[in-house]
C-alpha cells in the first residue's frame, strides 16, 4: 500500500467512525418528559383565522394577499410559507346540523414540534434543537442552508426561502419559543383564539383534557387524539368529531423517525460495510478495467508506442 492509498483509507475509516459515534450520540439522547403542548380542539374553530393574524403579529410577518377576515381563502388548499407559519383550512365531510345544512370542519396547520424530531436528526450542523419547553428552535446564525430538515420532517413543514438568494432562512412556526420561555407566556395563536379552540399547557395535562372530554361528550368526539402517539407523539394535539384521515391528517407510525433513520445509519457504519464495500466495488472496477486493457492488447500497444 503506498503512501496515498493510506491516507484515502485512513480519511474513510475516520468518516466512518465519526458517523456511528454520531449515530449512537442521537440514538442515546432523551426527549422532554412533561413539554408545553396545545390542544386543539376541532369541534370548536369556527375559521376566524385569529391565530392566523397573531401567529403574523408576534413574528413580524407580512400580511397575505387575501385579508384575514375573507372567507374565500378557504376555496384553495393551503399549506404553511415562509410567510405564513399557520394556516386555516376548511373540510366538508358530508356532516350535515339538525337543519340538513353542511357543517364545515377547520383545521389549523403549524409545525407540530415532535417529541423526538426528525428535523433535529437530520440538521448536520445543530440548527434545529429540541428545547425542553417543547419548541423545535431553529438558529438561522447555524443554517447551512442544506434543507435536510425539509426532507427528514413527516408532516411536510419547514420552507425555505428560495425568494432570498442572500441570507435564506427555514421558516417554520417557532411554538412563540420566547413567550413561552418567559413565565406565563403564551403561544400567540392560543392567546388569540376568541373561542378556546386551542389549550395551552403541559403535555400531559392537555392529553388528560382530551381523554376527558372524549369520554364525557363520546356523541361528539371519535375516540382517538392525533399527536399521542404519531411520529413519537408531537406537542400539538387535535380531538375531532370526525375521522382525521377525512381531514388532511397523514397517517404515520409510532416510532419516531429518528429511531429508524439513525439505526441504519448505525448498521451501515459501525462495522465499516460502507467504506469497506465501496473500495471493494472500486477494486472490482480497477481489475476488470485492467484485465480487459489485457485482453484488447491495449496495454502492449501503449507500450510499444512509448517505446
Amino acid at each position: 500500500m503506498n503512501r496515498r492509498t493510506f491516507l484515502k483509507c485512513a480519511a474513510t475509516g475516520g468518516a466512518a467512525a465519526a458517523a456511528s459515534f454520531s449515530a449512537e450520540a442521537r440514538a442515546s439522547r432523551s426527549v422532554p418528559q412533561d413539554p408545553y403542548g396545545c390542544l386543539v380542539d376541532l369541534t370548536r374553530c369556527v375559521g376566524c383565522r385569529k391565530c392566523e393574524q397573531a401567529c403574523a403579529t408576534v413574528n413580524n410577518l407580512p400580511a397575505p394577499s387575501t385579508p384575514f377576515d375573507d372567507p374565500l381563502v378557504f376555496d384553495v388548499r393551503r399549506r404553511p410559507t415562509p410567510e405564513a407559519f399557520t394556516v386555516v383550512n376548511r373540510y366538508h365531510t358530508g356532516r350535515v346540523d339538525e337543519r340538513n345544512r353542511l357543517v364545515p370542519t377547520y383545521i389549523k396547520v403549524q409545525c407540530m414540534h415532535c417529541q423526538d424530531p426528525g428535523c433535529v436528526s437530520a440538521c448536520i450542523v445543530g440548527a434545529l434543537t429540541k428545547k425542553d419547553n417543547g419548541a423545535v428552535h431553529y438558529d438561522e446564525s447555524k443554517c447551512i442552508g442544506c434543507r435536510y430538515c425539509m426532507v427528514a420532517c413527516p408532516f411536510q413543514i419547514p420552507k425555505y426561502e428560495y425568494s432570498d438568494p442572500l441570507t435564506p432562512r427555514v421558516r417554520k412556526c417557532t411554538f412563540c419559543f420566547e413567550r413561552i420561555s418567559r413565565d406565563g407566556g403564551t403561544p400567540g395563536c392560543a392567546a388569540a383564539c376568541p373561542v378556546e379552540a386551542i389549550t395551552f399547557g403541559k403535555r400531559t395535562v392537555l392529553l388528560e383534557l382530551a381523554k376527558k372530554r372524549i369520554r364525557e361528550n363520546p356523541a361528539d368526539y371519535i375516540p382517538y387524539i392525533y399527536g399521542e402517539t404519531e411520529v413519537g407523539g408531537t406537542s400539538w394535539l387535535y380531538i375531532s368529531a370526525e375521522p382525521f384521515e377525512k381531514l388532511g391528517f397523514l397517517k404515520l407510525p409510532s416510532r419516531p423517525i429518528p429511531q429508524t433513520a439513525e439505526s441504519i445509519q448505525h448498521g451501515i457504519f459501525k462495522y465499516f460495510w460502507a467504506p469497506l464495500t465501496l473500495y471493494g466495488l472500486l477494486g472490482a472496477v480497477m481489475f476488470r478495467v485492467h484485465k480487459k486493457g489485457k485482453t484488447d492488447g491495449t496495454g502492449s500497444e501503449h507500450k510499444g508506442e512509448n517505446q
